[in-house]
């Protein structure tokens, strides 16, 4: 148990925090309730406020009883009109209003309950604390905040503050660990989502590197968030994302108003390709470099195919001509071209970086795999008609290396 004293002076360093809490976890109930009088039973119908008929007049007092024998025909005196009294109707309004009970846990001024399953990035967001991470690790490294969690916003203080025991600020080692168990992770659930596309499974080693940041990159590409090679943060709305995901949704992209086509993302350094609303396959490619950039295109239709049977599929380029085959310098793989002298083509050398010159190179046994979809793994010899390759191409996208 803490010494009074401290527990005021946290009571007072987190005034600010504490009206965010209450807004957030302890929002007042206001309910209203009318009670509505019937109105008093009139004693008689409306009718009865009428003249009642006049009635023949006995030769003894009338009373206001009917008679219960036949009249005597005599002279009658009309009588008075009865009269009707309403009392007035009071209507009632009474306000209840509950008083939220405090959170019973060590430090109600450093916890909150989460109202809905949320992320530790919106938490942070709400509560101004403006570290998801430091959120993540405070809370025992979980991807979601489940609905009526209680939440510790006082991260790295020595304390739970649910409970009031002590938990030690994480040194470097203990971090870097954990992030290397969300890591690996993130790889296996790529390898999940990923897989049946054509592209290699990540190695599941709590690595981060540049396969699992361009693999991270074209996940946020599909599920619609801003592409980035960069880490993903835990505790995050991209990784609740990523968790959340059942399958690979094909990225939103002009690409698929055709009936088959190629989207090149330079931001990842990928390739989807796919019919109308469906991928088909995931590959890694290299663009073009700095100086021989891979041009914008926007359903561009594919022009020209050459298998190069003449030398095992190999295309010198005309316009980087080398001396011997090397992939790395200018000889291309049954060659598509989309623009010009810029083409989709095979190589042994496929970096998660942009190093061709101009085109878009993919690996051998990938660059097969695709020429055998669009049907001309059969060709004879170059084709320059359209219909026959049947594909276009999109390239978007701006590579920016990792930190």
């Amino acid at each position: 148990m803490r010494p009074p004293g401290t527990k005021i002076a946290r009571a007072r360093r987190h005034g600010v925090r504490i009206a965010l809490i209450g807004a957030l976890t302890l929002a007042a109930c206001t309910s209203t309730v009318v009670t509505e009088q019937p109105p008093d039973r009139v004693e008689n119908s409306a009718e009865s406020t009428r003249p009642e008929s006049t009635a023949p007049e006995s030769t003894t007092t009338p009373t206001a009883a009917p008679p219960t024998s036949p009249p005597v025909e005599t002279t009658t005196t009309p009588t008075a009109a009865t009269t009707t009294t309403t009392t007035p109707t009071t209507t009632t309004t009474t306000t209840t209003t509950s008083v939220p009970a405090p959170l019973d846990v060590f430090d109600p001024a450093c916890v909150i309950r989460a109202q809905a399953e949320t992320t530790f990035e919106q938490i942070a967001v709400d509560n101004e604390t403006g570290d998801p991470l430091a959120l993540w690790l405070e809370n025992d490294q979980v991807d979601l905040a489940a609905a009526d969690a209680l939440i510790d916003i006082c991260a790295a203080n020595g304390l739970d503050d649910i409970d009031g025991e002590p938990r030690p600020a994480p040194d470097d080692a203990s971090i870097q660990a954990a992030l290397a168990a969300n890591v690996e992770r993130q790889q296996a659930k790529l390898n999940e989502m990923f897989a049946g596309y054509g592209i290699a499974d990540l190695a599941v080693d709590g690595v981060s590197g540049s396969q699992t940041g361009q693999r991270l990159c074209a996940a946020r590409l599909a599920l619609g968030a801003e592409p980035s090679i960069a880490d993903m943060t835990p505790g995050t709305n991209e990784q609740a994302a990523l968790f959340g995901s059942d399958s690979l949704p094909t990225p939103n992209s002009t690409a698929i108003e055709s009936e088959r086509w190629v989207l090149i993302d330079r931001t990842c350094q990928v390739m989807f390709i796919g019919t109308g609303s469906d991928t088909t396959f995931v590959f890694p490619t290299s663009t073009g470099s700095e100086g021989f950039e891979t041009r914008d295109q926007n359903r561009a239709e594919a022009f020209r195919f050459n298998p190069a049977l003449d030398n095992g599929g190999w295309h010198d380029s005309s316009e980087f001509p080398v001396g011997v085959d090397n992939p790395l310098n200018g000889n291309l793989y049954k060659p598509l071209y989309f623009d010009l002298g810029q083409a989709i083509h095979g190589a042994n050398n496929v970096p998660t970086t942009p190093q061709s010159k101009g085109c878009a190179r993919l690996r051998v046994q990938d660059q097969d795999t695709f020429v055998g979809w669009l049907g001309l793994d059969t060709a004879t010899g170059e084709t320059w008609r359209k219909d026959e390759m049947n594909v276009t191409v999109n390239v978007q996208g701006e590579f920016i290396p990792r930190p």
